[in-house]
């Protein structure tokens, strides 16, 4: 049985991807060739953010510079969805790094949470651990996270569960590859609950990687 959280997460995602297309849209017309610039160039995505890592590092933006950046907000006490899309983006990372050694370690992936509260840095570190050696668990104070959000244009709320501490939290499912600047190239595929399909495959994050990481 879908809970309010997935729902949540579905009807925002969706309203977003309306939300950015119609932006792109507005922004110049037809492509001239089938995948010949980034869908998200030109988009507001992003900026400048300071966060803690798993370690309890300071961590911001300007870290990375100079790297690709594999980005997807989420939190670590989700029953269903952020579990499976971190492994999927996750092995399609590897899968890429395998067929690319060279490009793969030009991309660093972030996981930055939305549950600030229960993810400290002391939960994130094994959480992180589990999807890949170099992904990152970034966290920080509650408005830290939304200034962080706001900037990578993610919704997130709280949704009451049978006790305090059960709670969930509705969010944006994205993943949003950016490039060595920091600017918005493309959004990674994910599945989506509410088809049969599998959009978000390793191969098809592998395949999506390859387009635009050079």
């Amino acid at each position: 049985m879908m809970n309010f959280a997935n729902m949540g997460q579905r009807l925002v995602r969706a309203s977003l991807m309306l939300v950015l297309g119609s932006a792109l849209a507005s922004c110049g017309g037809p492509a001239e060739a089938p995948s010949a610039r980034p869908p998200l160039e030109g988009a507001r995505i992003g900026g400048p953010f300071t966060l803690v890592d798993q370690d309890g590092n300071s961590v911001s933006d300007t870290d990375f510079a100079g790297k690709y950046r594999l980005l997807y907000f989420g939190y670590s006490f989700c029953p269903d969805i952020c579990p499976v899309d971190l492994q999927k983006l996750m092995r399609g990372l590897a899968q890429f790094e395998k067929a690319a050694p060279e490009h793969g370690a030009k991309i660093q992936p972030l996981f930055v949470t939305v549950d600030p509260a229960r993810d400290t840095p002391e939960a994130l570190k094994p959480f992180v651990a589990r999807y890949h050696p170099r992904l990152l668990g970034l966290t920080g104070t509650p408005e830290q996270i939304a200034a962080a959000a706001k900037a990578f244009v993610v919704t997130y709320n709280k949704v009451e569960g049978s006790a305090p501490d059960r709670y969930l939290m509705a969010h944006s499912q994205l993943a949003f590859l950016m490039d060595p600047e920091g600017k918005p190239l493309a959004l990674l595929p994910l599945d989506d609950p509410s088809t049969d399909a599998d959009e978000g495959t390793p191969d098809a994050v592998a395949a999506e990687l390859e387009k635009w990481v050079k």
